[in-house]
């Protein structure tokens, strides 16, 4: 499993069941997100813990919850 966007359906799913059973590469797809133009990230759910990861990765990024 890599930090690449994924399109193919089945792909997607494999990918899910991996996640649950192997490390997520959460600082690899926080990076490709942003040099992909993501510079707002939406935590949902309470707590900003995934917040203060994203800017710890990316310094820039702006950061919120619902």
């Amino acid at each position: 499993m890599n930090a690449e966007p994924v399109t193919d359906e089945a792909l997607i799913r494999k990918n899910l069941i991996a996640q649950l059973t192997a490390p997520v590469k959460w600082t690899q797809i926080v990076q490709r997100m942003f040099q992909d133009g993501a510079r707002t990230f939406i935590e949902c759910g309470q707590g900003n813990v995934l917040q203060g990861l994203v800017k710890k990765i990316a310094r820039e990024a702006e950061t919120c919850s619902l």
